[in-house]
């Protein structure tokens, strides 16, 4: 990666106790990618932002990579599998 380039920004709205979440930062973790937790176990703004960027979507974690929405857990599991999870992370 040259100097220009910075590594993609990864955000995850969570839930305390979530599977799914934690089989999504499970993922990035084994690929080493940092990434953004948001915590919204308790509701509040976090959470009406995620539904907002989210389309809607209340389920967690909700994922954005680049500020692009990829889904959730299941979706990121996908990208990972077909190749394109890396193209999005800037590998």
């Amino acid at each position: 990666m040259s100097e220009s380039e910075s590594p993609a920004k990864v955000e995850i709205y969570t839930k305390w106790g979530c599977g799914f979440c934690s089989r999504a930062k499970a993922l990035l973790a084994s690929k080493a990618v940092e990434f953004e937790e948001i915590d919204i176990t308790m509701g509040g703004p976090k959470r009406d932002e995620m539904l907002a960027r989210a389309c809607g979507g209340t389920t967690v974690p909700q994922i954005f990579i680049s500020g692009v929405h990829v889904g959730g857990s299941d979706d990121l599991a996908t990208l990972n599998r077909t190749g394109k999870l890396d193209m999005l992370l800037g590998r």
